[in-house]
């Protein structure tokens, strides 16, 4: 076994210890041989874009654990610096698909969210697991949850200034949703601006934000170098939300449907893997902390995929609605009502002017034909609707039913 100089394991070794470890969950996984005959991928390296985050695991652990090998494709984990760059490099091809922001692929598909091209989402990749970070400043005159935030803002006029990672993405819209719930237009009172997620806390470290909505492990690092305070979690804005999603170009779901679902599969089997046990999530967390994927120090990770939680102020708590990759295959089906839900906020905020018709736009994008055969094949649980009923943090429901009245009705918009 060799060691790199720096006294570390060196990737390969690191690899077949990993694999090695994996090896009892490789085989109580069945699968089926997809990798011959007429079910042969058709493009065997497989370039997936990532960001740094924690919730680019199943994508990563798909490739470090050898998963891809069984379906005949071998994937590339390519980390990028920002959600531009990731919708970019798949518009142009240099990416065939990439661990994206769910709103982020339909901005794209409409052509809100830069050049418009054709999308696909193969899968949904985990829920949960995000979280809204106040500035300490503002959680030292009071400002550590939402309604004391809008009576600050209230109280001391001046513009307030909050960070999201990509305009049509999921951490504008969960920032947005929980200030209007909490009486405050995102649009109107507050100045929102757009920073990559690695470089979140360091722009609050020197007060260029109030506050920012983005994925872990940034909100729990903010709280480690004292800059910041977790004042709301995604999962309690929306418990079990849709978050990032296995994206694709629908030129490319369409050329390479083999490869897409072998894709899938390996995915699947990845995020099994990861929610099977303690010592699956804590092994994810060690990998995943590398300088290659993440870049932070692994008890920036390690706490909240537990559901371990500490809030900067002393409160520490469990949550059983952490991030979730699998939870027995209720993760990962492609909901159309998911889909929609972006769509919905994205006329609620003007950034699209029409209501575009929401359910012919998820059947376009959501490949839930792909996504059934591959989990059929690895005896993975599907839900009997493609919608599914949710109740958010102000109380109101939604259910895929009726989008342009969801849409309409509320009271703070655009």
């Amino acid at each position: 076994m060799q060691f790199s100089k720096q006294g570390g394991l060196m990737s390969d070794d690191r690899r077949k210890i990993l694999v090695s470890g994996a090896g009892a969950a490789v085989a109580a996984l069945s699968g089926g041989a997809w990798a011959a005959g007429s079910d042969k991928p058709e493009k065997e390296e497989v370039r997936i874009g990532f960001i740094p985050l924690t919730d680019c695991a199943s994508v990563v652990m798909a490739s470090v654990l050898g998963f891809d090998k069984k379906y005949g494709i071998k994937i590339i984990p390519t980390k990028e610096a920002s959600w531009a760059g990731v919708r970019d490099k798949l518009v142009n091809g240099e990416l065939d698909m990439a661990h994206a922001l769910y709103g982020m692929v339909y901005g794209v598909h409409l052509g809100v969210a830069g050049p418009k091209k054709d999308m696909a989402v193969l899968m949904t990749l985990n829920n949960n697991g995000q979280a809204i970070t106040l500035s300490k400043k503002l959680a030292d005159k009071g400002a550590v949850d939402g309604a004391t935030l809008a009576k600050l803002m209230a109280a001391e006029k001046r513009e307030y200034t909050f960070a999201q990672t990509f305009p049509t993405g999921t951490h504008a819209m969960w920032l947005y949703y929980w200030l209007a719930a909490n009486g405050v237009n995102p649009i109107k009172d507050a100045k929102v601006i757009t920073v990559p997620p690695p470089q979140m806390v360091a722009n609050m470290r020197v007060g260029a934000m109030d506050g920012f909505c983005v994925g872990e492990p940034w909100n729990h690092r903010a709280i480690m170098d004292g800059v910041g305070i977790t004042a709301v979690t995604t999962q309690d804005i929306w418990k079990d939300h849709p978050e990032k999603v296995l994206a694709t170009t629908g030129e490319f779901a369409t050329k390479y449907p083999n490869t897409a679902r072998a894709v899938i599969m390996a995915v699947l089997e990845a995020s099994r893997w990861i929610d099977a046990g303690l010592q699956n999530k804590l092994k994810m967390a060690d990998t995943i902390a590398e300088k290659s994927y993440v870049n932070t120090n692994v008890d920036a990770i390690n706490q909240r995929i537990l559901g371990r939680y500490q809030n900067g102020l002393g409160k520490t708590w469990d949550d059983p609605n952490h991030m979730k990759f699998f939870n027995d295959g209720a993760v990962n089906f492609p909901y159309l009502s998911d889909g929609m839900w972006f769509l919905t906020q994205h006329k609620r905020w003007g950034l699209i002017k029409e209501h575009p018709d929401y359910l012919a736009v998820a059947k376009q994008v959501n490949q839930i034909d792909l996504y059934k055969q591959a989990a059929s094949a690895l005896k993975v649980n599907l839900p009997k609707d493609a919608m599914r009923s949710s109740k958010l943090i102000d109380g109101v429901v939604w259910d895929g039913r009726e989008p342009a009245k969801y849409a309409d009705s509320f009271k703070v918009k655009a």
